[in-house]
């Protein structure tokens, strides 16, 4: 059985900053695998925050993220374990909520639409408040 676990989680003051990680089950790559963290807003759908694509046959991967976070998230990949980071900076209280992470196999480029991923973990929740 595949899975994938988010950590990271925490509380925060606006400004600051979180790193939220995403492992999987052993079995399932996560270098070939595409991974997106989605956030989701009490009363509120999941929105696609960033994602990252499954590597080429060169090892890279290329990143994607909404409008309402660039440059203050970035997502990267462990080149020893394939886990995939979320740093978050310069945190506000509008980024609060629970962060999935989800994965699909094989998908380059990456997109941050819910449907299209096929393993998702528990969520991790972010509190941003002061």
């Amino acid at each position: 059985q595949v899975y994938v676990v988010e950590s990271g989680g925490g509380s925060v003051q606006p400004g600051g900053s979180l790193r939220l990680s995403c492992r999987a089950s052993s079995g399932f790559s996560l270098f070939n695998s595409a991974i997106s963290w989605f956030r989701q807003a009490p009363g509120k759908n999941r929105e696609g925050m960033a994602c990252l694509s499954s590597s080429d046959n060169r090892g890279m991967s290329f990143a994607d993220y909404a409008d309402a976070v660039k440059g203050r998230f970035t997502i990267t990949r462990d080149a020893d374990t394939g886990t995939v980071h979320l740093q978050m900076t310069g945190l506000k209280p509008e980024d609060a909520g629970v962060y999935y992470c989800a994965a699909r196999q094989v998908m380059r480029p990456c997109v941050l639409y819910a449907y299209e991923y096929d393993f998702w973990g528990q969520g991790t929740q972010v509190t941003v408040s002061s």
